[in-house]
């Protein structure tokens, strides 16, 4: 019986996610994921030749991942949003009191580690509330990996410099941004719509606004602008090229979430 019901389950002519993963799953794989991102930064943060910014951006990217568990594993909105609280106040205390070493020696005045946590929660609030959680994803992404790229990039190999408000900015560093902005939302939207030139168009557009948005970083404002700016655009534009009326969520996702869940349904 279990073996027919195995076959059913795996007809691709007719998938559908038939339930969420069970609370320990779902905690435990956020619990493990979030463990090996703090194990990192601290070993990077107890290296004497590992820049500061360094630790701070491997921070930045491994805990912006916990989007994508988030919505694959179909981790409710109020965890996310209490999540979000929790870690916004405790940077907070961090900003005043130097809690998270790992995090604030930037050897600059920075509001980006609080504007990275409220973000968060505002994306999830929002887009999980309409059942567009991919929306959230991409801002989180962009803000993840475009802006800690740009960095990394920028302070490695960043030779041609110009300033905003202030702060130095290389244009090695502005391009990286583009280019890793756009290949999140060709990923992140080309999963679920389709690989058309509207995704392509909607990624590029996406991209290029949160490219300019992070040149005006200063006090760490870009954490907050970009994923906003980046998600809100992306919806926007989504529904105006009219996509969703003309293309169907990709079935090669469905069916890895599907089989992720298998052991749960049967």
């Amino acid at each position: 019986m279990k073996s027919l019901k195995c076959l059913a389950f795996l007809s691709l002519h007719n998938i559908q996610v038939i339930s969420i993963p069970p609370s320990w799953l779902q905690l435990s794989v956020v619990s493990f994921w979030l463990g090996m991102v703090i194990l990192i930064a601290a070993w990077f943060h107890f290296q004497t030749n590992v820049k500061p910014e360094t630790v701070r951006k491997v921070v930045h990217i491994g805990t912006g991942n916990i989007i994508l568990w988030a919505w694959w594993l179909q981790i409710p909105a109020w965890i996310g949003i209490g999540a979000s609280i929790f870690f916004t106040i405790l940077t907070l205390l961090s900003h005043r009191f130097f809690l998270l070493p790992g995090i604030e020696s930037v050897g600059r005045k920075s509001w980006g580690t609080v504007f990275y946590a409220v973000s968060i929660g505002l994306l999830i609030a929002v887009f999980w509330s309409i059942e567009r959680p991919e929306f959230a994803v991409l801002g989180i992404l962009i803000m993840t990996w475009g802006d800690g790229m740009a960095a990394l990039i920028g302070q490695q190999i960043g030779v041609n410099h110009y300033h905003l408000w202030g702060v130095q900015k290389s244009w090695e560093g502005s391009l990286t941004m583009i280019l890793v902005s756009w290949i999140v939302g060709v990923l992140v939207l080309g999963s679920l719509y389709g690989w058309t030139w509207q995704v392509n168009f909607t990624a590029f557009t996406v991209a290029l606004v949160a490219t300019i948005l992070e040149s005006f970083s200063k006090f760490g404002i870009d954490n907050l602008t970009v994923p906003l700016a980046s998600a809100g655009l992306g919806f926007v534009l989504i529904e105006w090229v009219g996509i969703l009326g003309q293309s169907e969520v990709n079935h090669s996702q469905t069916f890895i979430k599907n089989l992720l869940f298998l052991p749960y349904s049967l």
